[in-house]
């Protein structure tokens, strides 16, 4: 998987942020850096981008919800908070995270125009985030501790199990008062075990303000404190995986797929290969119905052709199929002694040698070509025979009649793969 740019916006000046690179584990890969987001930009570019906005401009609560899930499910959240939010719910955007095994579901809550604003910022600066997170969804917790994340002017707490709760850090006891309610809430009844403290901070908040959280120490077992060079950033990236935080980017805000975005990449290129496409199966059709229409004016010409070279045949049907067969005969007839197309092209030879002679019609089958001749006389009747058996073929004078000044006469001619038949 590609890595992911962890930007986190100021509460103080939009275009003033931190960010780093990281891996899906949350190791750090390009160093904590801070500036304008312009600067940011530059380390998207073929990375995953995460965005981590205020926490106390994000309301993280849950609800009682049915098993539903996607588009039905975001509908249905907004009456189920209704009364617990002073503002009219038109004017606010609703995100809900993986549902608990108590059966209550993780929402986060905050204003539209609050979360266009973020997105025009980075829109304007060439960033378009992957996922949008409220800096408190990404607080690690910890079982047996209470999870605090000190910050300048807020702080915030997490129970295991329970939402983030984000307060103003002073006065800080207070901030962990609330904390504690929260916790009795969620234990009736019971008296709640003390706990240790997990503090995440600034080096320089921790100077000035350790004499509070060592006033603290009687409430807790123990108070263990990791100091923050870099801010909260580099913490926050190890929770990138998390299951508890709530993408903000959802219903009208969710991110174009990968697929989509592929898409509008090569919309065009698609175009015109549907448009080649389509042209080329035009032109195919087109081509199809010119040999259609060839077709039909073949068939019209052969059943023309077979009333004139076949009178005989009763039957003008089929007749592509009656010429195939006839030529299958023909091929047959060259197989089994001789080839009309042979027997013709003698018969030429002996023509040119008889000029006189003249073919008045002739009939083929069985390798054998009986030809009707005329010619000025016996001889020359006689010459035209002689002409074919001198080309290799056997020729007989079958008959020959005397009308007016010419001579009529019937030609016997066999091939020679006829060799003794008769």
């Amino acid at each position: 998987m590609a890595d992911w740019l962890l930007i986190r916006l100021s509460g103080t000046s939009p275009s003033e942020s931190s960010w780093l690179v990281c891996n899906d584990s949350g190791q750090i890969v390009v160093a904590p850096q801070n500036g304008k987001l312009e600067e940011a930009a530059a380390l998207a570019t073929a990375r995953r981008v995460a965005v981590v906005v205020p926490s106390d401009q994000v309301l993280l609560t849950d609800a009682q919800l049915p098993a539903k899930t996607g588009a039905k499910l975001l509908q249905m959240v907004p009456f189920a908070l209704e009364e617990q939010l002073a503002e009219d719910i038109e004017d606010l955007h609703f995100a809900v995270g993986e549902r608990q095994g108590s059966g209550r579901t993780p929402v986060a809550v905050v204003a539209s125009a609050t979360l266009r604003s973020w997105l025009s910022e980075l829109q304007a600066a060439g960033i378009s985030p992957n996922t949008l997170y409220a800096e408190a969804s990404l607080v690690p917790s910890t079982p047996g501790q209470v999870t605090a994340v000190l910050d300048g002017p807020n702080i915030t707490i997490r129970l295991d199990g329970a939402a983030p709760l984000v307060v103003p850090s002073e006065p800080v006891g207070a901030a962990f008062d609330l904390a504690e309610a929260q916790r009795t809430d969620t234990l009736p009844g019971l008296e709640p075990s003390p706990l240790g403290m997990l503090l995440y901070t600034a080096p320089a908040d921790w100077q000035a303000r350790r004499a509070e959280f060592d006033a603290l120490r009687s409430r807790f077992t123990n108070i263990k404190v990791q100091l923050l060079p870099n801010g909260p950033v580099a913490l926050l990236a190890q929770q990138l995986g998390s299951a508890a935080a709530i993408n903000l980017l959802q219903g009208t805000h969710a991110p174009k797929s990968e697929a989509s975005a592929n898409w509008r990449a090569w919309r065009w290129a698609a175009l015109l290969a549907g448009i080649l496409f389509t042209v080329h199966v035009g032109a195919k059709s087109y081509e199809l119905m010119r040999l259609k229409k060839a077709e039909v004016t073949l068939d019209r010409s052969l059943n023309e052709v077979m009333r004139q070279a076949m009178p005989d045949d009763p039957s003008l049907r089929n007749a592509r199929q009656r010429v195939e067969q006839r030529l299958l005969a023909l091929r047959g007839n060259a197989v089994n002694g001789g080839s009309m197309l042979g027997a013709l092209g003698a018969l030429a030879n002996a023509k040119n040698s008889v000029p006189a002679a003249a073919l008045k019609g002739f009939t083929f089958r069985d390798g054998t070509l009986e030809l009707r001749i005329t010619a000025p006389d016996a001889a020359s009747l006689d010459a035209v025979a002689q002409q074919f058996n001198a080309n290799g073929w056997r020729a007989q004078l079958l008959s020959g009649t005397a009308a007016g000044e010419i001579y009529q006469g019937r030609i016997e001619v066999k091939s020679p793969a006829a060799g003794g038949r008769s």
